[in-house]
């Protein structure tokens, strides 16, 4: 067995954009007249838009229209924009860097699969774009993770296999979606949090992809 590409999800692996998102839904029940917590927030980690928004009414206690709630979508995006249009080249997680180059230079495929629509976005505020030979991300996709669409399609677009794929994911539907389609996955955060990954790491500070893959292509 051998690794033949490297797929990526976005908020909390190679940046983090956590703190947006929540302030975003933050401002957003603040509007609808409840308060949201970080420990709320915890349960819309790796998941779509929608879902996360289904969840916060969930907390307040509401029920609103399907067109009150795609309203309610796009002004939660909008708040969340304002946020994400200032970043910078700064905001990308230690270790990521060096990571991504090793990755280029080693000649692997390198995917982007992330739920959030605004990826192309923050690759490009973040100076990212170029370590990247294709996206695949909320807009691309009918399913949201633990769904296996989105690492499935970015297995297609690279033309490799499922099981020559390495997953880096933060959250638990997203190790789900990887198992599920096939692949290899790294967890990034807790071992009893990411139980369910092949390896789990605290981060990219002080591992190199020849290190992770040695464990892999050993099996």
């Amino acid at each position: 067995m051998t690794i033949r590409a490297l797929i990526f999800d976005l908020d909390g692996v190679i940046v983090d954009t956590a703190r947006y998102h929540y302030i975003a839904w933050r401002e957003i029940a603040r509007e609808l007249g409840f308060r949201f917590t970080e420990k709320e927030n915890e349960r819309l980690k790796g998941v779509s838009r929608m879902q996360s928004l289904d969840i916060l009414l969930q907390v307040g206690g509401l029920q609103l229209t399907q067109h009150e709630k795609e309203q309610l979508a796009e002004k939660k995006n909008a708040h969340y924009l304002t946020y994400i249009e200032r970043m910078t080249a700064g905001e990308v997680l230690p270790g990521v860097l060096p990571f991504l180059a090793e990755a280029k230079e080693m000649k692997l495929r390198v995917a982007l699969g992330s739920a959030s629509k605004n990826a192309p976005l923050i690759l490009e505020k973040t100076m990212l774009s170029p370590f990247f030979d294709c996206i695949v991300d909320g807009n691309d996709v009918n399913a949201a993770k633990p769904d296996p669409e989105v690492f499935l399609k970015a297995a297609q677009l690279l033309e490799v296999k499922p099981e020559e794929c390495l997953v880096f994911e933060d959250a638990e539907a997203g190790v789900e979606a990887a198992r599920r389609a096939g692949m290899w996955c790294v967890g990034i955060g807790s071992p009893q949090v990411l139980s369910a990954a092949n390896l789990v790491i605290p981060g990219f500070s002080g591992f190199s992809v020849r290190d992770i893959l040695e464990k892999f292509n050993s099996k």
